[in-house]
């Protein structure tokens, strides 16, 4: 497995998939237990991985007790990321973004995790409360204290995060190196202003949900059991429109082509795009079993023609809406037919 900078406002080196541990545990009443999570995480390593990624939340603590007892032995060579926001210790005042809620979640993190640092640290979803300044002075002060190395913001709105890294670099806090995401096939609204954001500002890309779900590995057409039964539907993207529909026909017809499982299919495609990329765009795995993780590695050895990626594009792309529609049209007669030229383009970041 390739190394890689995390975007370019950082030196940090991760693998060119991260393992997602949402799934190590049973808090949820669906998941991995022990010795399953153990060969997940064991044969990702072997593999040549380097990046988890946890959250206090998942599996109600459950996750990062396990990441922590896994990565003891090879604590130096990983990079841990892990997030607050939602479950964190002291009932109401332990959750959302404030200072208060940050500082009682990474005390309760490190606990579990078994560490004195983590790597990178995520405000895991934006609140509604907590001013943007307060986030981020709060970062400082943890990268300051040695407890966490780095920060970065998980499902926050393009114009907070671009707001939020204009603010840390006017005011010399610790600046924020990424952004995670759901991103894949199944879910591309963030081609409208989040990955443009990315490319332009420099930050890493953690792409969650490669799979849809599992939508775009085709077994729920088979009634396959999986995160639609046992999330109840959560954190799966159905195949409830024509475009989506289309994007899983695809997905299956070019699997069938190069032979290969569909979601070797699914995760070429995003790695594809991370190498078109000026930044970086880490796929974050999330199996449950050794067989699913197995079923998308090999996709780090799939190679996929400009046709067939032409096909999943067309069949997977959504409407950009205003401005970017508008935009387009306007260049159409006035760059000579060549909307592109006034189309979202990488802005290089000292």
């Amino acid at each position: 497995m390739r190394m890689k900078s995390f975007g370019r406002r950082s030196g940090l080196r991760v693998s060119e998939v991260a393992l997602g541990t949402g799934n190590f545990g049973t808090g949820w009443g669906y998941g991995a237990e022990r010795d399953e999570a153990k060969a997940v995480f064991d044969r990702y390593l072997a593999a040549g991985g380097n990046f988890i990624d946890t959250a206090d939340g998942y599996q109600a603590g459950q996750a990062e007790q396990l990441t922590g007892e896994f990565i003891a032995a090879e604590r130096d060579r990983l990079v841990l990321a892990t997030k607050y926001t939602l479950g964190g210790p002291g009932g109401l005042a332990g959750t959302g973004n404030s200072r208060k809620a940050m500082v009682q979640s990474v005390e309760a993190s490190l606990r579990r995790l078994g560490t004195d640092r983590i790597d990178l640290y995520w405000a895991h979803f934006a609140d509604a409360h907590t001013p943007t300044e307060e986030v981020l002075r709060a970062f400082d002060d943890l990268v300051r204290t040695g407890k966490i190395l780095y920060a970065g913001l998980s499902n926050f709105p393009a114009w907070r995060i671009a707001r939020a890294d204009a603010i840390a670099e006017l005011r010399g806090w610790a600046p924020l190196i990424g952004v995670q995401l759901e991103y894949s096939l199944a879910e591309r609204t963030a081609d409208r202003e989040l990955l443009p954001m990315i490319e332009a500002l420099g930050l890493g890309g953690a792409l969650w949900s490669p799979l849809g779900g599992g939508t775009l590995t085709g077994k729920y057409r088979n009634n396959e059991a999986g995160r639609l039964q046992g999330f109840g539907g959560v954190l799966v993207r159905r195949e409830d429109s024509q475009r989506a529909t289309d994007t899983v026909d695809a997905v299956l017809a070019i699997a069938a082509e190069v032979d290969a499982p569909p979601a070797h299919v699914a995760i070429a495609w995003l790695l594809h795009r991370d190498a078109a990329s000026s930044t970086t765009l880490i796929p974050i795995l999330g199996p449950r079993t050794l067989a699913q993780l197995d079923g998308t590695l090999g996709a780090l050895d799939l190679r996929l023609t400009g046709d067939q990626l032409a096909r999943l594009d067309s069949a997977s792309a959504v409407p950009l809406g205003a401005p970017h529609e508008a935009i387009a049209r306007s260049a159409a007669s006035i760059a000579g037919g060549k909307p592109e030229l006034l189309q979202p383009r990488a802005i290089p970041v000292a």
